[in-house]
């Protein structure tokens, strides 16, 4: 019989987990306070009680197994009801609270909204730490498999399962240096904005999207010069440059202000971006993740700087 039959240790479950998360023994040591020798020796217990190697050296990194990427939900969710064990219904001291929320976001509503929902934490629980990621490939099932605590974002297609909680509802502006002379001239016109040379944000290295078939409806095109992976790349693309690059009025706020950059009405007909929280029910009457979605709401709805 494994170990883990004979005898359940939850430290196991917990150093597995960081292990998964971190793909590394230095990365999940650190994330546990322990030294590197003492995680590599709970991995080999992890091994044995297994019997899976769970994470295999490829070149410079370390791999989880495919029976470690199946493991992977399971043990989040081991671990999180758990805590629900140890954090009963209807109580929650956020003084003594001591835990980590993952959020997945695209970097501009990081911005908007991590950065002050931070602050908020920091006064309220300072045990609690807040793992801020950008979308990437793969985030649809994020929520599902417990790699995530709350998605951040327009939310597209989400499993049937999802919870999602509508924020506020964005406009698309244009943006440009200051002094651009794309706003020397009056109104900026369809045929001025596709004469204009273009930054596109795109994670997966698009150049087109509802900006262009905007402009096909009128018969107009437009040259993108350049697809850089965020919006916060955009933005400070625009500021060194004469491209023209496009964000969200409220989520880009604090950098459109910060870096000292103008922005200006798309004349198209563009739709509007209706910014949500996403959750797993299984963290619906979870007490810890009821406040923090009480605090983005809170953070979501404030005024932002400049706007």
């Amino acid at each position: 019989m494994h170990a883990m039959q004979s005898r359940l240790d939850l430290n196991l479950l917990v150093a597995l987990d960081a292990l998964l998360e971190e793909e590394s023994v230095t990365g999940a040591a650190d994330r546990l306070h322990l030294s590197s020798p003492a995680m590599s020796r709970t991995l080999a217990r992890i091994r044995r009680a297994l019997g899976d190697p769970v994470l295999v050296r490829s070149g410079r990194r370390m791999v989880p197994t495919p029976r470690a990427q199946q493991l992977r939900a399971q043990v989040r969710e081991a671990l999180t009801r758990a805590e629900a064990v140890f954090t009963p219904a209807g109580e929650l001291d956020l003084a003594t609270l001591e835990r980590t929320f993952t959020l997945v976001a695209d970097d501009a509503l990081l911005t908007a909204i991590g950065l002050r929902l931070l602050e908020r934490v920091r006064t309220e629980a300072p045990g609690v730490s807040l793992r801020l990621l950008p979308e990437g490939p793969g985030d649809a099932y994020a929520l599902r498999d417990s790699r995530a605590d709350l998605e951040l974002g327009v939310i597209v297609d989400p499993a049937p399962e999802t919870r999602v909680e509508e924020l506020f509802t964005d406009d698309n502006v244009g943006v440009v240096r200051a002094g651009h002379p794309l706003l020397d001239d009056g109104p900026v016109t369809a045929e001025r904005y596709a004469a204009a040379d273009h930054v596109t944000a795109s994670r997966r290295g698009r150049l087109r999207g509802p900006i262009d078939e905007a402009l096909a409806e009128l018969g107009l095109t437009r040259r993108v010069v350049a697809s850089v992976p965020t919006f916060s790349a955009a933005l400070l693309t625009a500021a060194g440059t004469d491209l023209v690059a496009r964000t969200g009025r409220r989520m880009a706020g604090p950098q459109i202000e910060q870096l000292g950059l103008a922005t200006f009405e798309i004349p198209l007909d563009l739709p509007r971006l209706p910014l949500a929280q996403a959750w797993h029910p299984r963290y619906e009457a979870d007490a810890g993740h009821a406040w923090l979605r009480r605090r983005v709401r809170e953070v979501a709805v404030e005024p932002v700087a400049g706007q």
